[in-house]
């Protein structure tokens, strides 16, 4: 049986952050299911770092979202996926997120967050309270507001919650995100 994972994602979920997992995901033979604040299709957004001090953003693709965040039974889900953008800034607010976010670390189950995805993460602060994670660096005072300890390494594991900087990093966290789904 295919081994199910869940994306969760908004309007201007980074491109590269949600194409390169979901079409990872499929390449191993999972089923994958993005889910946003409802069913449509999700812009995307392109960011670079081409010498300004923060990253610039350009319009990328659209993205078929399957799945309304309320619709979500996260018990169906053998890992989670939450890319960046900005799409977590609204997302997080979104009143499915935490019983949907915290299912996944209630169970162990792996978890793959990259980028801005940490401010998704911090709508279950008792799950991630004493945990160690990485995330794009402007997420850091998110990060330890709510008691974890952030890492400056663009790739870091601590359990089940495997945690990348940026897109750049998306091979590594892909690798040991598949590594933890196909042992559960």
């Amino acid at each position: 049986m295919a081994k199910k994972i869940l994306i969760l994602a908004g309007d201007a979920v980074e491109a590269l952050e949600i194409y390169y997992p979901y079409f990872r995901c499929l390449e191993e033979g999972f089923e994958v299911t993005i889910a946003a604040p409802s069913k449509k299709k999700l812009h995307t957004v392109v960011h670079d770092f081409i010498g300004w001090d923060t990253y610039t953003e350009k319009a990328g693709y659209l993205i078929e979202a399957g799945s309304a965040f309320e619709e979500v039974q996260p018990e169906y889900y053998d890992g989670l996926i939450i890319p960046g953008g900005r799409a977590p800034e609204y997302i997080r607010l979104n009143d499915n997120i935490p019983r949907i976010v915290s299912h996944f670390f209630i169970e162990n189950k792996p978890i793959a967050a990259v980028c801005h995805a940490s401010l998704v993460l911090t709508t279950v602060r008792d799950h991630i309270k004493g945990r160690e994670m990485t995330a794009y660096i402007a997420c850091k005072p998110e990060v330890e507001a709510v008691g974890s300890k952030y890492i400056s390494e663009p790739l870091h594991v601590d359990g089940n919650l495997v945690s990348g900087h940026a897109w750049p990093d998306l091979p590594g966290l892909m690798r040991e995100f598949i590594k933890q789904v196909n042992k559960s």
